[in-house]
């Protein structure tokens, strides 16, 4: 077996996925580490493990991400090259979603936007602080927890009416073209007897907001309609109905890919078989 790796070193978490080579994904798994260098050989060691993987499987490694620049050197003696994590971001995220062109919102500890093209070419639109990072740590004060999956779990039983303030809440006649539930003010309307449910959703809704409307501004520089989101924040369960929202007030088609989570390492696998064969 011919595999090759390819490894996204987060600022919190290491996401590893194998290749065939002729790009078809194996297995995918992420890891949460306290640093970079222990996240990739923790995370390098259960795939092999996992997957029965031995050393000499292995045709390349291939690092990108945030951690890939305290990595010098092959792993293991293994080839071993390095990605930019845009490059990376832009290509996992047009193979997943199968478009030609596409803005792609990263939604990591923080946020990147991206122009990319199917040609290869991407261009980092801009970025925010606002992301996986600051949803972990408003939860850490507000609510005493900051692991993602806690967090996730939670904030699927609270209310947001104990802490936003709608449309409805402040307008008898509202425009037309908004939806009288859409989000007036985020933690507008924080009710005192709010419980950790309530505000935990709360926090994830004040974060896919404030993503969704860059998104909005990222369409509008870029005269495009299609957004690709990929990382972990994908996978909360209020992330549908919010770009559902945004959608049908500004015409935009979002795209959560399968595998959304693992789109920057899927593409830094695929960029380094592109370049080869190039």
């Amino acid at each position: 077996m011919s595999v090759i790796l390819g490894i996204d070193i987060g600022g919190t978490t290491t996401k590893i996925v194998g290749l065939t080579p002729d790009g078809g994904v194996l297995s995918a798994l992420r890891v949460r580490a306290e640093d970079p260098i222990t996240s990739l050989y923790g995370a390098l060691g259960s795939y092999l493990n996992q997957n029965r993987l031995a050393l000499g499987d292995v045709a390349r490694v291939v690092l990108t991400g945030v951690g890939a620049s305290y990595v010098q050197g092959d792993i293991y003696s293994l080839p071993t090259c390095q990605v930019d994590e845009f490059s990376a971001s832009g290509m996992g995220a047009l193979a997943l979603s199968g478009q030609e062109r596409a803005v792609v919102a990263t939604m990591g500890t923080g946020t990147a936007f991206l122009w990319a093209e199917h040609s290869g070419a991407v261009r980092h639109l801009c970025g925010s602080g606002i992301g996986g990072g600051t949803l972990g740590g408003l939860c850490r004060k507000l609510v005493g927890m900051e692991r993602f999956g806690q967090i996730k779990k939670l904030a699927e039983h609270g209310d947001l009416s104990q802490v936003d303030l709608t449309i409805q809440d402040i307008a008898q006649n509202p425009a037309a073209t908004l939806d009288p539930s859409l989000t007036a003010a985020n933690f507008g309307n924080l009710a005192e007897d709010a419980s950790p449910a309530d505000i935990a959703a709360g926090a994830v809704n004040l974060v896919l907001q404030a993503i969704g409307t860059m998104t909005v501004l990222a369409c509008q520089c870029c005269d495009c309609k299609t957004v690709v989101l990929t990382g972990a924040m994908t996978t909360l369960s209020q992330v549908q109905a919010n770009f559902e929202n945004f959608e049908r007030l500004y015409g935009i088609h979002y795209i959560i890919p399968e595998k959304a989570t693992y789109a920057t390492a899927i593409g830094a696998g695929l960029y380094s078989l592109a370049q080869k064969e190039a």
